[in-house]
């Protein structure tokens, strides 16, 4: 399984996830913010990840335009959590 051979925390796991460049990309994450990773490739981080499915993330766009405050977090494989900036 992906989520565990990555080390995804179970509070960031969501409903998709891919491996690009080596880093597991967990849930509705927004372009910039692997581009970002992909062109930094950071050492000490294993994954972004966008926990659940929150309205305005890519693919969760309302018709209305509603949308969710969520954060981008990353995870390394010591299990440590942070907010992943661009």
């Amino acid at each position: 399984r992906v989520k565990t051979r990555y080390g995804v925390p179970g509070q960031l796991a969501s409903c998709h996830t891919a491996v690009i460049g080596g880093y597991a990309i967990e849930g509705h994450v927004p372009m910039r913010h692997v581009a970002r990773l992909l062109h930094d490739k950071p050492r000490d981080i294993r994954g972004i990840a966008v926990p659940g499915m929150p309205r305005g993330s890519p693919g969760m766009e309302m018709p209305d335009g509603s949308v969710d405050a969520f954060e981008v977090m990353a995870f390394g494989s010591d299990g440590k959590v942070s907010e992943f900036r661009t």
